[in-house]
């Protein structure tokens, strides 16, 4: 597994169109054979943070995800509501075993 986790820092007032966009791409990502998980989380006491974690079955398969229509979309429509740039961590999984996601 290749898991990506991607830190984001919304605009205050952006923060309701950037979930509502982002639980789109999400959901369209789910879809995808190399993903296996999406999670889009929030920091309790700074509501305008935000974690995606995104459970990639090879190192190949996030190309194949920003190729998508629906991450292409996604990343257009929230460009301008980012306070800062996305920054992001890449882990590798050590448990539970691959084969039990």
């Amino acid at each position: 597994m290749y898991i990506v986790q991607v830190f984001v820092d919304v605009k205050p007032e952006c923060v309701d169109d950037f979930i509502a966009e982002t639980k789109i791409n999400a959901a369209a990502s789910l879809q995808e054979a190399g993903i296996v998980r999406f999670d889009v989380l929030r920091l309790i006491g700074e509501p305008n943070k935000f974690l995606l974690t995104e459970v990639y079955r090879t190192d190949k398969d996030p190309v194949k995800h920003k190729e998508t229509a629906h991450y292409q979309r996604w990343n257009r429509a929230v460009a301008d509501m980012m306070a800062s740039g996305r920054t992001k961590l890449i882990y590798e999984n050590i448990f539970p075993e691959d084969s039990a996601w």
